[in-house]
């Protein structure tokens, strides 16, 4: 039998689920990356009994779905030829790998140029890339980081320590003990107010050092669009060469 939506409310959150009658004895539920959740159901198990163990499972759902939606999309691996398609602050621009001596990388007419003296080089291409994102990004998340900090007062959070940045394979950012505020420099593709939306989520984490309620009350407090800004980053899929 095919998967069948179902959906429910759980106090002011609606919970969509797919079931999947199949031969087996026993309900199962699955939270997906993509934060579908899929419940797999004896062929004789009722809605109503998918439903109760829906709703009794329900802050698991929420949790495994806020897990999932810290983590960047998974993307092809990159391939740093001319034709292949980058973002920048919210904005697609093709990549352009030119020959030349003076090695840079600039933004022209909807182009993100390389210039190199190694153009079939990819590794260099990728390196001069990443280089020049990294400089990127410490520029607009210092501006970015100044005005969430003042947004963060509110909360009565202080932080003077700034932030680090290093690529992060399966972050956009994270939060230390210490409470150092680590950045994915690739966080720079994204919207400014998507990375609001993160800087904000690892500030919020000096005062609630996990992903519980009360840490999400804390940060609706200061930015109450945080899901919409969230889906709206996880949702940004690079297409290349379209």
């Amino acid at each position: 039998m095919g998967r069948l939506a179902q959906s429910l409310w759980f106090g002011e959150t609606e919970i969509v689920y797919a079931v999947n009658a199949c031969d087996r004895k026993t309900l199962a539920i699955h939270v997906y990356p993509d934060g579908a959740v899929v419940v797999d159901a004896p062929m004789t198990a009722s809605a109503e009994a998918i439903a109760a163990k829906v709703k009794k499972n329900a802050a698991w759902i929420f949790k495994q779905q806020r897990q999932f939606a810290a983590y960047p999309p998974v993307l092809p691996p990159r391939q740093y030829v001319s034709g292949e398609t980058h973002r920048y602050l919210g904005r697609q621009y093709r990549l352009l790998i030119l020959h030349g001596e003076a090695e840079q990388v600039r933004l022209s007419y909807g182009r993100l140029a390389v210039v190199t003296d190694d153009p079939n080089n990819t590794g260099k291409v990728k390196a001069l890339l990443q280089n020049w994102y990294r400089l990127r990004a410490n520029t607009v998340f210092l501006e970015r980081y100044n005005v969430c900090l003042k947004q963060v007062a509110k909360l009565g959070i202080a932080h003077d320590q700034g932030f680090q940045l290093r690529f992060m394979p399966k972050r956009w950012g994270s939060c230390t003990s210490q409470g150092h505020i680590i950045l994915n420099p690739e966080l720079i593709a994204a919207p400014k107010d998507c990375i609001d939306y993160v800087i904000t989520h690892e500030l919020c984490h000096l005062q609630e050092h996990n992903h519980s309620r009360a840490f999400y009350r804390l940060l609706a407090g200061v930015m109450k669009d945080w899901e919409l800004r969230r889906k709206r980053l996880n949702e940004m899929v690079e297409v290349r060469f379209v």
